[in-house]
């Protein structure tokens, strides 16, 4: 799963590094809950929540079975 998930955040990628932003996959939980941190520009922008809804989240459960939620992490 967590090869899957890395090729669903390569699709998201050049947007958050257009913004000087990056997203790295911290781990994914038995209950399909993937664990991600937001880098660079993205870790303090308010537009975060967005980001990770609409980009992050709806990319990898449209690209990924069994991924439930994605949440950011630190």
């Amino acid at each position: 799963m967590k090869e899957a998930i890395e090729k669903a955040l390569e699709e998201v990628r050049p947007m958050l590094r257009r913004d000087g932003g990056d997203v790295e996959l911290v781990g994914v939980n038995a209950e399909g809950v993937v664990l991600v941190k937001l880098k660079g520009a993205c870790s303090g922008c308010p537009s975060a929540g967005i980001t990770m809804r609409q980009g992050i989240e709806k990319t990898i459960k449209e690209r990924v079975p069994g991924v439930k939620s994605v949440q950011s992490i630190g």
